[in-house]
């Protein structure tokens, strides 16, 4: 995805960066244009009407310029599933052997006060 932000100054480029990163899903960025204007986001499931309302708020223009989806071949992983699909053997716990609670007969537990 490529947004093109007023970013005039290097505080500007800064606090573009630092917005783009904290948002959920952004893997990658970096700023690119003639003008150094442009923000190129990459990412998986990055809400990018929440980016561009963000940078809106904190840098007062911002533009979406364009997106590119890339969509993964599920068949290929779909193959490679059913071979290397993990084989687990879960025995029981060997049994544990009866406790015997043996009790001194002559301590006596009532309290006594004398």
């Amino acid at each position: 995805m490529v947004l093109k932000v007023q970013m005039n100054c290097e505080k500007c480029r800064a606090q573009a960066l630092k917005i783009a990163a904290a948002t959920q899903g952004v893997t990658h960025i970096a700023i690119q244009g003639k003008e150094k204007d442009e923000l190129m986001v990459t990412g998986d499931e990055v809400d990018l009407v929440k980016l561009t309302r963000c940078l809106r708020k904190k840098l007062h223009h911002a533009t979406i310029l364009t997106i590119e989806v890339i969509k993964e071949k599920k068949e290929e992983k779909k193959d490679d599933e059913k071979y290397t699909s993990p084989y687990y053997v879960c025995y029981p716990p060997y049994p544990m052997p009866p406790q015997i609670m043996v009790q001194d007969p002559c301590q006596s537990q009532a309290c006594s006060i004398m």
